[in-house]
């Protein structure tokens, strides 16, 4: 049994976290001080993440069993090559970028733009540029709660210390020209020697490709939500992992497990995706248009206006419902923890209205036409329902 949670005025609001509300780090990692760097901001905004800095500010500090961030940077601006253990996947917002990866002569390339999601391999060495005009924006998921930090390739690391900046073995930034003392060698971390970088896996621009989902190549459904199947306006695409569609034909671009899955909902003027309930934890990204999120049950209803550019952490367990703010479309991301494929909750009253227009969920969860099944594959749906305490 799933009990269901009821979420307070204040936690709502406590989880909203608007663009104004995410304060950066300029200081976050070890190649801030180097030419063309300088002027990166980093934001963790669920969970550490991997900054390497004392002071850098998280957002919401809860375990969500995957971690989200944000890179700001001017156009010009270069983020050096770096590795993780765990999975680090780009959504671009905003402006123009060229991600690389490998070293010496086995680095490749490719631009994106606002609304591509890309997933850089772990244990490779990875970075970006702005490369458009104007400034850039990208939101981050990286795989855990504990990313485990990152490493440096070794060149970033002799350059960063031409400025006085060290990484320590517990992978904290030490900045000796702003006054702190200067590490013993033995504290010092120790970077990874040629043949250590050689061992690592390559990947080629092929390789990668099948790693990315283009904004103009989304896989679109109308069907992909009992609970918005009538109405018609509302869509899901999935990018990354197994997500809470309902529909048999949708597969992600990327399936290789992350810790979460991602996909994209776009909802027309006046649309919304019915009130529904996850096992899981789900963060929405509003990447265009604003959405208003209705938390709880109609007698303890909270209603929450999420803009562009704002994140929505929605705990597991609530009711929830996501509405077209206004009279302008809207395009979110939703990411949930986990690599399984998960599976929606729907009230009673939703069930109904999906069986009246002819439609109800088969023994897989997938939606079918209520004419098409026999007695024996009906009421998966009400069964469903019982989950909730």
């Amino acid at each position: 049994m799933m009990g269901k949670i009821v979420v307070g005025k204040e936690e709502a609001e406590h989880r909203l976290i608007r663009r104004a509300d995410m304060v950066a780090c300029k200081l976050a990692f070890i190649d801030c001080k180097l030419p063309g760097s300088e002027r990166k901001e980093n934001y963790s905004l669920i969970g550490p993440g991997v900054t390497q800095s004392k002071d850098q500010v998280v957002n919401l500090t809860e375990t969500h069993g995957f971690s989200v961030g944000a890179a700001a940077m001017p156009a010009g601006t270069v983020n050096n090559l770096h590795m993780h253990f765990t999975a680090e996947v780009f959504m671009v917002y905003q402006g123009r970028w060229k991600f690389r990866w490998g070293c010496g002569t086995d680095v490749a390339e490719v631009d994106a733009g606002p609304g591509d999601i890309l997933s850089i391999p772990t244990w490779v060495f990875r970075g970006f540029s702005n490369v458009g005009q104007s400034d850039g924006w990208i939101f981050t998921l990286l795989g855990g709660d504990d990313t485990g930090g990152i490493i440096w390739h070794p060149s970033v690391l002799e350059a960063a210390a031409a400025h006085g900046m060290y990484l320590t073995r517990g992978n904290m930034l030490v900045d000796t020209q702003a006054g702190d003392p200067m590490p013993s060698s033995e504290e010092i971390l120790r970077p990874l020697d040629a043949g250590q970088v050689a061992s690592l896996p390559r990947y080629t621009a092929a390789d990668m490709d099948r790693r990315i989902v283009w904004c103009s190549q989304r896989d679109w459904s109308r069907s992909a939500l009992l609970g918005s199947i009538a109405q018609q306006g509302c869509e899901l695409a999935p990018a990354l992992g197994y997500g809470i569609t309902e529909s048999r034909d949708q597969v992600p671009g990327v399936s290789n497990p992350h810790g979460f899955s991602v996909e994209w909902m776009r909802l027309s003027a006046g649309a919304s995706s019915g009130r529904f309930m996850l096992r899981e934890k789900l963060v929405i990204f509003v990447m265009s248009g604003s959405i208003d999120l209705v938390l709880n049950d109609a007698d303890s209803a909270l209603r929450i206006t999420v803009d562009a550019q704002d994140m929505y952490s929605v705990p597991a367990g609530a009711w929830r419902e996501i509405r077209c703010a206004g009279n302008t479309p809207a395009e979110i991301i939703l990411a949930v923890a986990g690599d399984h494929r998960k599976r929606v909750v729907w009230p009673q009253e939703v069930l109904d209205e999906a069986q009246a227009a002819g439609y109800v969920l088969d023994p897989n969860g997938y939606i079918a036409s209520l004419d098409m099944l026999p007695p024996t594959a009906l009421g998966v749906g009400v069964a469903a329902d019982t989950l909730i305490a």
